[in-house]
């Protein structure tokens, strides 16, 4: 039998705000079922040079993004498993975690960014699309947010 594209979830999570936003557009565009949704939040390291804020207060971040998540889909019949993952690369830090989990699909909200904040940064979702090797999937954000 084969198994459904949204059986195993990698969902990658920024921030509080994109937390919403991406548990609403799940329920919105693809809730079927009862999937098992791995919901991670990459704190990205400096790699050698001094990070931007303590790893503590990331961690304090990432656990306040965890829980908008449980809150928004409290109601909802998920699986739902959370993880901080740590890297240099934000998206190979997921690419890694989805291929080890071997998850159905890859499950994202885009961030809003101007053209030169993505040029200067790197763009996370371009990167996700180069380089992937399973389903990825950008649901569509809500007007309000866009």
């Amino acid at each position: 039998m084969a198994s459904s594209l949204f059986e195993t979830v990698l969902v990658p999570i920024a921030s509080e705000g994109d937390a919403e936003e991406t548990c609403r557009a799940i329920l919105r565009e693809i809730y079927d079922g009862r999937p098992t949704l791995h919901v991670v939040h990459v704190i990205e390291k400096a790699g050698g040079a001094p990070d931007k804020a303590g790893v503590e207060q990331r961690k304090e971040r990432a656990e306040r993004i965890f829980e908008r998540v449980e809150t928004e889909l409290a109601d909802e019949d998920v699986i739902l498993e959370t993880e901080i993952l740590y890297g240099t690369d934000v998206a190979e830090a997921i690419l890694e975690r989805a291929q080890r989990l071997d998850a159905t699909s890859i499950v994202f909200t885009p961030r809003g960014a101007s053209r030169w904040i993505k040029l200067l940064t790197g763009d996370v979702a371009q990167k996700l699309l180069a380089n992937t090797d399973r389903p990825l999937v950008v649901l569509p954000r809500t007007e309000s947010h866009e």
